[in-house]
């Protein structure tokens, strides 16, 4: 069984230009280092409603159980402005001792390290299954991903009893923090209607922009909880405020905001919808609120696999990892529904931004962290 260098594995997915949802080439890649590793693999292709296709990648090593899953995705944000990178975004290049490319945090160095850590751990085959499942839409709407593949694989009879999400958790060091759950995210477009006339006038008109502060007002003033247990207090921010008014003596007639919230376990998405609702019904009656959840807060807390996890970074790093639920939505908001899930990767400081990148070491000490884990799982 070959052993795999997860540097180089690192540069060739990277290299790789899968900004959401194009495959690039990276499935196929991974599903070839994968083959010759003994797993049975198998590539998902679903499409949205306009026909995008989307091809997501499952492989698993062994039939016994349990079978320890680890999760992740090959599609990027796009690089933008490339002339501002000091290197090219998809050259996956080494300079000064960091892997600098799209992807290279979030979270393709982690895919690497993970498969690289297999070669080496299953030279002879565990007694246990491992199994990878990677999507190609994270970056994106995550609709056909993850959430579709999970229904796949009950159809196929494949059960998941543990699963380790690479995303990238660790806010400067590698070795700081294992996500052992995550808040739930909601969006808002609030819409105020009034009736448009002269400002000169203001008792022929309704002026929207007056009620819609107020709503604003209340919303980010009013405490939604103080935090619980694996969770810090659940939080609003409003994100845009627009009237499409061009006019500086004009009163519009509609005055629309969005804004989103982070929640933690003390709310599910219906009842955070409703919180929004009773404080909106406290100032007005004449609004229109678009509600939108894209995933429900959980928290896995500390179990077989997070005690794993920080065993492995002590080890490894010199670091005991905090267990945290901080941070922004994943994958594993899905993969909570049919088993335990905690997240680990690299760090997360430059993920998304120009030359993101990930110190050379912290691969290498990442493939060694997940190896450590394989062995004694």
């Amino acid at each position: 069984m070959p052993i795999i260098d997860p540097i180089l594995l690192s540069q060739e997915l990277i290299r790789c230009a899968s900004v959401t949802p194009k495959d690039a080439g990276t499935m196929r890649l991974l599903q070839e280092y994968l083959q010759d590793l003994g797993f049975v693999s198998w590539i998902v292709d679903f499409a949205d409603p306009a026909g995008q296709p989307t091809k997501n990648l499952y492989a698993r090593l062994g039939t016994n159980s349990p079978n320890l899953c680890f999760a992740g995705h090959v599609d990027v944000v796009a690089p933008g402005d490339e002339d501002k990178w000091s290197v090219p975004p998809f050259s996956a290049t080494l300079k000064d001792g960091y892997l600098i490319g799209r992807g290279a945090e979030d979270m393709k160095a982690a895919i690497a390290a993970f498969v690289a850590a297999v070669s080496e751990f299953a030279v002879n085959p565990p007694d246990y299954s491992i199994s990878l499942l990677i999507t190609g839409d994270e970056e994106g709407n995550a609709i056909n991903g993850t959430c579709k593949m999970l229904p796949w694989l009950k159809a196929k009879g494949e059960i998941i009893d543990c699963c380790i999400v690479g995303e990238p958790t660790n806010p400067t060091k590698l070795g700081e923090m294992v996500k052992v759950g995550r808040r739930g995210s909601a969006s808002g477009t609030l819409t105020v209607n009034g009736k448009q006339g002269h400002v000169a006038y203001p008792e022929f008109a309704n002026n929207p922009i007056t009620t819609l502060v107020a709503m604003l007002h209340t919303l980010k003033t009013t405490v939604i909880d103080s935090g619980s247990e694996f969770f810090q207090p659940s939080n609003l921010e409003i994100t845009t405020v627009d009237v499409a008014n061009t006019t500086g003596n004009l009163i519009p007639a509609t005055a629309t905001a969005e804004f989103n919230i982070r929640f933690n376990d003390n709310y599910s998405g219906s009842t955070i919808e409703q919180w929004v609702r009773t404080q909106l019904d406290k100032v007005a009656d004449n609004y229109e609120l678009k509600f939108r959840v894209s995933g429900e807060s959980f928290v896995t807390g500390r179990c077989k696999l997070s005690d794993l996890l920080v065993a492995a970074s002590e080890e490894i790093t010199g670091l005991t990892p905090v267990l945290s639920t901080t941070g922004g939505t994943s994958d594993a908001r899905f993969i909570k529904d049919i088993c335990q899930v905690v997240e680990f990767g690299t760090t997360g400081k430059t993920a998304h931004a120009i030359d993101e990148r990930v110190l050379v070491e912290d691969i290498i000490k990442l493939k060694d962290i997940y190896l450590h884990v394989l062995r004694n799982f």
